[in-house]
This record gives C-alpha cells, structure tokens and sequence, in this order.
C-alpha cells in the first residue's frame, strides 16, 4: 500500500521518465534493425568477412555498460544526454540482431534457393520473396532478445543524463529508498515482458511479416506520442543545472535549478549524473550551463594542484585555473563539504578512536568502505595513508556512496570514508575522526558556471550570488537528512529551503 500510494503520488513524473525509457529502447533497437539486417544480409555474402565482424560485435557485449558510457561521453558530439545512451544501447543490440540475420539466411535450404533460381528469379526476388521470408522467425527472435536487453540496459542511461526509469533506481540507491528502486525496476520490468510478448506474438503470426510492419508502424507511432516534453518552453534558452551523483549534489541542483525559475529563466535539468570528471566534462564543452562544485575538489582533483590548506588561497588559485578553462568560479555557498572517516560509536570506544592519526595501531584489521572515486583522487586514499602512516590489513571495499553508511550500520565495514554533511551521521549516532594533521583541503561549495553560458543567460550569474553565504553546514546536513533518512524528494526539500530564502 505505501508503495501504491508512493507511485500514485509520483504518477506525472514516472509516466514522463517511461515515455524517456520507451523512446531510448525504441528508437534504439529500430536503428539497430536498420544496421544488423543489412550487415548480416552482406555477411552471407562475403564470408570471410563474416568472421571478423561478429567477433567484433561479440567483443562489445563484454564491455561494462557504464565503461562503454563513459568512453561515450568523451566524443564531443555524444556528450551527456539521450544521443550517447542510443549509441551504447545500438552498439549493445546489434550482436543479437546480425547474428540471428546471418544464421538465419544461411540456414535457408540450398534447393530452395536453387529452386527460386531456376524459375528465373534475380537475386533481388529471391531474397525478397524466399530467403527473408523464410529467414525471418530467426531474425525476429534476435529482435526480440536485443529488444528485451535494450529495455534493461537502458536503466542505465540515467547515469548520462539520458533520464528514463533508471532515474529512479539511481536515486532509490542513493538515498537507500526501496520505494523508488521499485518504481523504477517494476516498470522497467514490466516493459520488458511487455516487448518480449509483442515480438513472440509476431514470430508466431501466419504472416510474420506483415505483423512485424504493423508493429513497426505502431513503434513509430508510439515514439512520437512519448516523446518526453520536459519543462521549459525553449530547450535552446534553457539553463542546463547539473549535479554529481549523491544526495547532496542533487539538492544543491535543485536549489540552484529553483532559484533560477524564482527569477523568471527556464531550466533543463541534468541531475544525478556521474562523478566529478564526467560534470566538469561536461561543462567545458557547454553541455551544462551549471552545477556545484567543490574548491578543494577543483583544486587538486581537476586542475592537479598541490593540495592547499588556506581556503580563500584556494578559492583564488581556483577562480585563476577555471578562468583559463572558459568558466567562471562563484562565492561560496556557506558550508565546507570536507571528507570525514567515520566509524560506530562503539568502535571508537572500543579502539580508542577520536582522530585518524588514533588509526595507525589498528588500521590493519579494520574494514573499510569507500566509493570508487577516493581511490583514484589526488587527495584521496593514497595520500592519505601516506599521511598517517596506515597500513591497512585488507583492500578497501568499493560501493556506491548511498551504501556506505548502511554497510556500517550493518558491521560489514568498521570504517568508512564520508562527508562532514552526510545528514545520515548524525541520524545514526556515529563518530567522525577528527583530521588533525589537516590532510584534507577546504571544499568549500561554490556554483560553477560556463562563462559562454553566463553570457547567453542574463542572471544567471546573479542567480548563483544569491546563494553565497545562505547555505551553512548545520542547513545541508538538515537538508540531506531529509531525503536520506526521512526518504522525502529531494525537489520538496529543496522548495522548502529557497522558500525560506524569500
């Protein structure tokens, strides 16, 4: 019942990300329709090109579906949005699809086509009248298991900002939210069966091939009535907001995304994408207008900076560093975002445990969590234990960040690497280690802006002045409890705030 009233309460907006969902399935199994039919049929042809080629669309299906997003990203005309997530969803559905072609013209019987041939049939009628005909239950059945894939692979897109129901998962795994992991996954689900039973019904008909044309005609139909119409009247004088992927990213994007609404100018949300190489990426190139960032983040993990201990010393050595990039480096929000290790109360009683550099004598049989992204950061794992001498007993253990304070929770970890606002600390009673060798530099939170961006939207740069100062720490660490520990919107929580700014 309470997930029923949970998807009664969110029926707009799930309906918009399934009509997102459909249209990134549909349009991307048509397009590889179009190009494994046609390659299989040449295949067949040229067999010793044959080999090479499915070899090589086999090689694609063993790569990671977020490794095969991320390289993606990286050319400039994909970027982030709805055209690298068809690519990877075409690249993904094409094995099954030629594969299925090819196996299925060669397994046209030989006296058949020798039959055709001999009532004077070209090439061309014999393929259109007998060995596609006779090919196309096989060929069908490819469409179908590369049509089912697509459906689930496609929750995947959300981390791209491609949206569809994947948005949902991603924010249920953040905030540790079973009701939105189902929204989404149900629907997901349900779609899949959905296509699995059209496409059966089609093998099955007396005449596939019309069948397959009428669903054909019914798919295009379909994606132009779902085709997400999202807020703002002019995607091309939208403000493009972004925000990482965790909690309080999204709020921040939300609260920047409403305050600019406040003053009249439409925005684009591209929330909840990936970590902090794929948003600056992403900002250079002009495909966000905007997002938060944090100083000591900029500093040492996007410009390779030493790491700096004076905050307003790094807020200019950022502003310095981002201006030679095309982008400009707001005032800070309020609140200094810091890393924080973490551990159970009654493991600091236990261990004695009130700063890291307590850690050393114990470090080898602890347990420790962490995200993937501190162990690759310059001011992440490696300098840290350089700094205090840790020695740890086993590799840490990677997870995504909304699985960090649960995973404690549940003594599967003894230690975890955090944030100072992290709503759930508090809520949870745990205890942050205090940083008394000042490893960490500030990360002070500030609006970061494509200066091209601040030239094409009037106020937005005012937009973002707005919030310098309004947001301190006690404020995020109330805000990011709210979505994480009492489950509510991270929209909702964000509206109360800037309301309370007027």
């Amino acid at each position: 019942m309470d997930l029923l009233r949970f998807l009664e309460e969110r029926r707009t907006e799930l309906l918009f990300l399934t009509a997102q969902h459909l249209v990134l399935v549909l349009v991307s199994t048509a397009v590889a329709v179009a190009i494994g039919v046609p390659l299989g049929l040449l295949l067949t042809r040229r067999p010793r090109l044959a080999r090479a080629v499915l070899a090589g669309t086999s090689l694609l299906q063993t790569i990671p579906s977020l490794a095969l997003f991320g390289f993606l990203i990286a050319i400039p005309f994909l970027g982030i949005g709805a055209p690298t997530a068809i690519v990877a969803l075409v690249l993904y559905a094409l094995l099954p699809i030629l594969r299925n072609t090819y196996t299925g013209l060669l397994q046209v019987d030989p006296a058949v086509v020798e039959a055709a041939t001999g009532l004077g049939m070209t090439p061309w009628q014999r393929l259109r009248m007998v060995e596609l005909p006779l090919a196309l239950p096989v060929i069908l059945a490819g469409v179908r298991i590369a049509a089912v894939v697509s459906v689930g692979t496609a929750t995947i897109a959300a981390a791209v900002g491609a949206g569809g129901l994947g948005t949902y998962v991603f924010r249920g795994i953040a905030t540790l939210d079973t009701r939105l992991m189902l929204a989404g996954a149900i629907p997901a689900a349900i779609l899949a069966l959905l296509a699995d039973a059209l496409l059966a019904s089609v093998e099955r008909s007396r005449r596939p091939a019309r069948a397959a044309a009428l669903l054909a005609l019914g798919a295009v139909a379909l994606v132009a009535l779902s085709l997400p119409r999202g807020p703002g009247n002019d995607a091309s004088r939208a403000v493009v907001v972004g925000s990482k992927n965790f909690t309080e990213q999204v709020l921040l994007g939300e609260i920047l995304a409403q305050v600019l609404e406040s003053r009249g100018l439409a925005v684009d949300r591209r929330l909840n994408l990936g970590g902090t190489s794929l948003c600056h990426a992403a900002l250079r190139s002009g495909q966000l207008d905007a997002y938060v960032e944090y100083t000591g983040t900029a500093l040492v993990d996007v410009l390779k900076r030493p790491v700096a201990g004076d905050p307003a010393a790094v807020l200019r050595a950022v502003r310095d560093g981002y201006a030679a990039l095309g982008l400009a480096v707001g005032e800070p929000l309020g609140f200094n975002n810091t890393f924080a290790l973490v551990v159970r109360p009654e493991t600091a009683a236990r261990l004695g445990l009130r700063r890291i550099s307590d850690l050393p004598p114990h470090a080898g049989s602890l347990r420790v969590g962490l995200f993937g992204e501190f162990l690759e950061r310059r001011d992440g794992m490696a300098g840290l234990v350089e700094a205090y001498g840790l020695r740890f007993g086993t590799p840490p253990r990677e997870m995504d960040l909304g699985l960090l304070y649960p995973a404690l929770a549940q003594d599967r970890v003894d230690l975890v690497v955090g944030s100072a606002t992290d709503g759930l600390i508090a809520a949870m009673g745990l205890v942050v280690l205090e940083d008394d060798r000042r490893y960490f530099p500030p990360y002070d939170a500030v609006p970061v802006m494509n200066t091209e961006a601040v030239r094409r939207h009037p106020g937005l740069e005012e937009a973002a002045a707005s919030l310098a100062g309004r947001i301190d720490e006690a404020a995020m660490r109330r805000m990011n409890q709210a979505v994480d520990g009492e489950h509510r919107a991270p929209a909702a929580v964000a509206r109360e705030f800037v309301m309370g700014l007027r």
